[in-house]
């Protein structure tokens, strides 16, 4: 049976282009359509329990997209909402808080009509609802490292050099991957880190130029601990979180004095992603922490893995993963424990607490 889709946009147009994207694709099938957000909060409060998923626009007369999940949220009508967004510096914080509000995903907008016409547009869509309506299975990336194993129990140190007390303070680092649904995980465990941490914090969120910038910012404003975009050059420092530039790949490099320097390079894709964690990883495993905690968040695929297996066999590591139940999409967190290197599973809520244990504070 397709999955049903409602659109909820003020423009004719991209209600006619996002309609005949989902259309021809065996999946789904657009059942309504919505030019404000009045309309498609009334759709929702009446025949929400059809739809399987819902594209909204942000910005539309009568009540805008943030006001509608604002009010869904008030109201605790459930709904998968992908946000169909501009890449403009308004909408994307607009985006970054339709995301706390409980959207799903977020699709930019094309610019131009040979974008609207483009595959990457149209497969975006059709990705995020398959993922949204669960219509595909297959979250999990089909490049697995070099050893997979079955599950592992919550907490299984096998490949560890020397684990290193909390209480120590000594030169540690947190490098953490996420993709679908990480914006929206992200609030959950930044805020709760302390601007004392005893460790300097790398972030790869899989996102387009124009978007981290705002997130980054919402988070910083959240938190105790600075959060900010990583900028080329930046030394690291304990207490403050970078978080991987959209559109560039991101490095950490030794310096001669003994410090480490972030590195953005304007760079092809690798497995289409720009930023790409695997690329972060790897840039770790010629540095020289006492120990580098490894988180892996929600999101599709399998990106890190790779990047922490070849880390894994040159630095004393230690390996956080989301678990399945609090995921969005159980592929990154899953993929990374199959291959066997996961210390600890553990929800959501418990994510900063596992890294304060394991960091520590100075």
């Amino acid at each position: 049976m397709k999955k049903k889709i409602l659109i909820i946009d003020d423009s004719a147009l991209m209600r006619r282009v996002l309609s005949d994207i989902i259309n021809v694709d065996s999946r789904f099938q657009v059942t309504e359509v919505a030019s404000n957000g009045l309309d498609g909060l009334f759709l929702l409060q009446s025949r929400g329990y059809e739809f399987d998923a819902v594209l909204l626009d942000i910005n539309m007369p009568r009540m805008n997209g943030l006001e509608l999940l604002a009010e869904l949220k008030r109201q605790k009508i459930q709904a998968n909402i992908i946000v169909v967004s501009n890449v403009t510096k308004s909408d994307a914080k607009e985006t970054i808080q339709a995301l706390e509000l409980g959207a799903f995903d977020f699709v930019t907008k094309p610019d131009s009509y040979l974008e609207v016409k483009s595959n990457t547009f149209s497969d975006r869509i059709l990705e995020c609802l398959a993922v949204a309506t669960r219509a595909d299975e297959s979250s999990t990336s089909n490049e697995l490292p070099e050893k997979a194993v079955p599950d592992q129990t919550s907490k299984l140190p096998s490949h560890k050099k020397n684990h290193i007390k909390s209480t120590q303070c000594t030169n540690k680092l947190v490098a953490l991957a996420c993709s679908t649904g990480g914006p929206k995980a992200l609030h959950t465990v930044i805020p709760k880190l302390p601007k004392n941490l005893n460790a300097g914090v790398l972030i790869v969120q899989h996102m387009p130029e124009g978007f981290t910038k705002s997130l980054a910012d919402r988070l910083n404003d959240l938190s105790s601990i600075t959060v900010k975009e990583a900028e080329d050059g930046d030394i690291l420092s304990k207490g403050t979180v970078y978080i991987a530039k959209g559109g560039y790949q991101m490095r950490l490099r030794k310096m001669d004095d003994g410090r480490h320097s972030i590195a953005l390079s304007k760079e092809a894709p690798r497995h289409g992603l720009l930023p790409c964690a695997d690329i972060m990883y790897e840039s770790l495993v010629d540095t020289d922490f006492d120990q580098i905690t490894c988180v892996v968040l929600t999101g599709m695929g399998g990106d890190g893995t790779a990047g922490i297996t070849k880390l894994s066999k040159k630095q004393n590591i230690y390996v956080i993963a989301q678990n399945e139940e609090t995921s969005i999409v159980y592929g990154m967190p899953k993929v990374i424990k199959d291959a066997g290197l996961v210390d600890e599973v553990v929800a959501l809520n418990e994510v900063s607490d596992a890294i304060i244990k394991n960091v520590g504070v100075c």
